[in-house]
């Protein structure tokens, strides 16, 4: 089992930066592979970024690539999203989500854990 808190959103102006924070309870973040995703009405939930629990290494959507950050602090159990650059296209509601199987293969599809989301508002 394992809870998921997400805050941080809000309204933002284009080219502001923000951080968005998800914190974990009853797993430690150090060993489950951690990811951000964002949904907006009318469109499937889209993939943002992940860190993975074995190699650290970060994987990005296309379209955040550059601008976007995501960062783990196994101390304070918390993933972190810091997004630059902002354009109104971020406007969306971003979940935290978790990969329980411990594997080694990443796989959007192995997401199955969410919070309950953080709305961004980008105003034009």
């Amino acid at each position: 089992q394992v809870q998921l808190a997400e805050s941080g959103g809000g309204l933002v102006q284009v080219g502001d930066s923000l951080r968005l924070s998800c914190v974990a309870s009853g797993r430690t973040v150090s060993s489950i592979t951690m990811g951000w995703f964002r949904q907006t009405p009318g469109k499937e939930r889209e993939f943002v970024a992940a860190i993975s629990w074995s190699t650290d290494d970060t994987y990005y959507g296309d379209s955040v690539k550059g601008r976007f950050t995501i960062s783990r602090d196994n101390a304070k159990n918390t993933v972190w999203l810091h997004m630059n650059s902002i354009q109104p296209e971020d406007t969306a509601v971003y979940y935290c989500a978790a990969d329980l199987t411990g594997d080694y293969y990443f796989s959007l599809r192995d997401f199955r854990s969410w919070g309950q989301g953080t709305r961004v508002t980008v105003s034009a």
